[in-house]
């Protein structure tokens, strides 16, 4: 497994992890360094000074205390040690007990201060423990207080330490929220100009290096503009100057008064001449002009179907499963699309099938045809303008090899794809993505 497998994909998400991540290390060293150096450290002076304590008592007591020395120094382990001591007469102490963990340092000081055996427990549903003393008339008991030995400094400086590193980490992810924000915002903006969609109200914001990218995303998108204005102007001339003659030329034939061979083929040079003057047309006229609008995918498939196949006996449409979700589409771009995707099928196969299918961000519409398909090697090739394989495609066919061109624009002004695939009919299976 890949760090980058397992770290976060959104900005945001890496950012956090980059204060998080930090914050837990500190947070982990100065624990350890706590518990390890502080808390050690107390516990083991704490430790010496109960058992310094413990020793005093057991030599006023001496080896075999009488009744009334006994009373005596419980009176004063009451007053000056705060510890509480019961005799218990004639009691023999049972050895090498199973000491616990957090009596460690007690008992290290404890051995080292007096000699007699001892028996260390803690009390169960209380905050006492107590210390059995074997003398030589009996045992002594003492309960003492957990607050002698133990302190709840650890516990605070957790909590502490806790406490503030979510506050520090909740300041920050405001922080960071208003740092992305703008960087979300132009990322959206160029994910929108890339499916061919209007981006309004964009203001330039954040910090200084998102405001650099923002305004060169703003200088980029106007140069945009302004040479698709430009290019669509100087089509409108060119459409225009090459109309108008061969209307003229049109015009000249009608009129004319006879009729053989000759001026049959010229009609038909005229009438192919056309076409193809339609054809560049068509591929170099630019589709971001086209508003998009809340359109159904299904319906302009079965609109387009219907253009190409006038009978119905050449194409099926494979109605969907799901229903498919109405989202913003260039209607006479994708129309315009599919209906040379569907008449290259039917023109060069014969039969063909239509579907559509919808995945979590995208939409796909798959063409298949049972013809010879194209090679593997020309695919690429034959997607570009005015590219026609006649191994694969039959040249007496017509056509000017722009069909896939004009649908690979189309696809590509929608932020999609067009890609072409062998087909389990045999012949070409061509795929039109287009983002939801």
């Amino acid at each position: 497994m890949r760090l980058r497998d397992i770290t976060p994909k959104s900005l945001f998400g890496r950012m956090l992890a980059i204060i998080l991540v930090p914050i837990i290390l500190v947070q982990i060293i100065s624990v350890s360094i706590f518990y390890e150096r502080h808390w050690d450290w107390v516990s083991r002076h704490m430790s010496k000074n109960l058992a310094k304590d413990l020793g005093l008592l057991i030599d006023e007591l001496g080896n075999e205390p009488s009744k009334d020395q006994r009373a005596l120094s419980a009176i004063r382990a009451r007053q000056y040690f705060d510890i509480i001591f019961y005799w218990l007469e004639g009691g023999i102490l049972q050895p090498n007990q199973a000491i616990q963990p957090e009596f460690k340092n007690f008992r290290n000081s404890l051995q080292a201060r007096i000699k007699e055996p001892f028996y260390l427990s803690s009390l169960e549903n209380s905050t006492q423990f107590y210390v059995d003393i074997q003398l030589g008339n009996g045992i002594v008991r003492m309960h003492i207080d957990n607050k002698r030995l133990f302190v709840p400094t650890g516990i605070t400086f957790i909590m502490w330490s806790v406490g503030a590193s979510v506050i520090l980490f909740s300041i920050a992810i405001i922080f960071l929220r208003g740092q992305v924000r703008p960087i979300l915002r132009l990322a959206n903006a160029a994910r929108q100009i890339g499916f061919g969609r209007d981006v309004e109200n964009f203001n330039i914001e954040g910090a200084t290096e998102v405001r650099i990218a923002g305004r060169a995303f703003q200088a980029m998108r106007h140069r945009i503009n302004k040479q698709i204005s430009e290019r669509t102007s100087l089509l409108a001339g060119v459409s225009h100057d090459l109309k108008t003659p061969l209307t003229r030329m049109r015009l000249q034939l009608a009129v004319m008064e006879i009729q053989d061979e000759t001026k049959v083929e010229f009609e038909q040079e005229l009438k192919e001449l056309e076409q193809m003057i339609d054809g560049y047309l068509e591929f170099a006229r630019d589709d971001r002009e086209e508003q998009m609008v809340d359109a159904s995918l299904f319906k302009l498939l079965q609109q387009a179907v219907k253009s190409s196949d006038p009978s119905g006996k050449k194409i099926n449409i494979l109605v969907p499963d799901d229903n498919i979700p109405i989202f913003p589409i260039q209607v006479q771009s994708i129309r315009r699309a599919l209906i040379n995707l569907l008449t290259n099928a039917i023109r060069y196969a014969g039969k063909a099938t239509a579907q559509i299918q919808i995945f979590d961000d995208h939409s796909e519409i798959i063409i298949d045809d049972n013809g010879p398909g194209i090679p593997r090697d020309k695919r690429d090739e034959v997607i570009l303008p005015f590219t026609r394989l006649e191994n694969s495609r039959n040249s007496k066919t017509g056509g000017t090899g722009l069909g896939l061109s004009i649908a690979k624009n189309s696809a590509l002004n929608h932020g999609g794809e067009l890609i072409l695939e062998d087909s389990p009919l045999g012949g070409l299976r061509v795929r039109l993505l287009l983002p939801l």
